[in-house]
């Protein structure tokens, strides 16, 4: 059994590491280079004498709170597996199988070798979700001192995220399903995906279930943060009104005194009173300060 690695191979190392005439259409996918947003879509489909696999594995960056793409693509015949890795753009690091390479063993069929590659892409996407749930987490402990523009410019970025990892997530999770279910097998020359491991897809097929019921509660989750963030700026707009009011409040007494005490009538008895002016100024300050003592009691200043 022969296992042939490429990166980001040329169209002459392609023609020349084949283990069999690739149809046009296949060739054309291992050769296009790795696009943004997680494309193309993850498949599994037989093609004559082989079998060939896409997938896409999402990787978030927590130090950059980024989600990029790692993608891979397998030719399966046989008696040789030909992976090909794809560097993501923005020069981040290809999809690793330095975890696949230990767990081979020199005499595995290519099925094995193809669970154990797959088996990986689902370990890796049980690993996103935890690093999903950490930065919700995260994003929820900063929501009360981080600016609101910013926490709800993450909130967007992540949805966006979610919604382009379950996009991704989803048919991974059908493709492993037809190799489960009989539906992926080579015309010609012996089976591929034999019983044994068909069961070991099934559980390939079981840890994606887990993840992509963890990405729903993660959105579950995005979603409790984002009712958190409008309750907290419903509340902190409550306080603005109740500062706008106070203040308001405060002005509106000494008005009213200073505007009663402006009609100027010869007949009210302040009018004609020496002290009359000291009167006044101190019912003004008076009322002034019973109401800072009352607004700050009432917390609302």
């Amino acid at each position: 059994m022969a296992w042939i690695e490429l990166l980001d191979p040329t169209p002459e190392e392609l023609k020349e590491q084949a283990p069999c005439l690739l149809h046009d259409s296949t060739f054309q996918l291992l050769r296009t280079a790795p696009r943004h947003g997680g494309e193309p879509r993850p498949a599994f489909f037989a093609h004559g004498e082989y079998v060939f696999g896409v997938f896409v594995v999402a990787v978030v960056n927590r130090e950059q709170n980024v989600v990029y793409y790692q993608e891979l693509d397998m030719v399966l015949t046989h008696d040789t597996v030909l992976t090909v890795c794809k560097s993501p753009p923005d020069g981040r690091p290809p999809f690793d199988l330095a975890r696949v390479r230990e767990a081979v063993k020199p005499d595995d069929p290519p099925g094995i070798i193809a669970y154990h590659i797959v088996d990986e892409i689902a370990e890796c996407y049980l690993d996103l979700v935890d690093d999903l749930d950490a930065e919700i987490d995260e994003l929820e402990d900063n929501v009360e001192t981080q600016p609101a523009e910013l926490t709800r410019q993450r909130i967007s970025e992540l949805r966006h995220d979610l919604l382009r990892i379950r996009r991704v997530l989803g048919p991974t999770r059908d493709a492993v399903h037809r190799v489960v279910s009989g539906a992926v097998e080579v015309e010609t020359g012996p089976r591929i995906f034999t019983g044994k491991v068909e069961v070991a897809f099934d559980l390939v097929y079981e840890k994606l279930l887990r993840a992509f019921e963890g990405l729903e509660l993660s959105r579950d989750l995005l979603a409790s943060v984002r009712d958190y963030h409008q309750a907290k700026i419903a509340e902190d707009q409550n306080d603005v009104v109740k500062k706008l009011t106070a203040i308001a409040s405060l002005l509106l007494v000494p008005t009213f005194l200073v505007g009663y005490y402006g009609q100027n009538f010869l007949s009210m008895p302040e009018y004609h009173w020496h002290y009359g002016w000291v009167f006044s100024l101190s019912v003004i300050v008076l009322s002034t300060v019973v109401q800072i003592w009352y607004f700050r009691r009432k917390r609302w200043l």
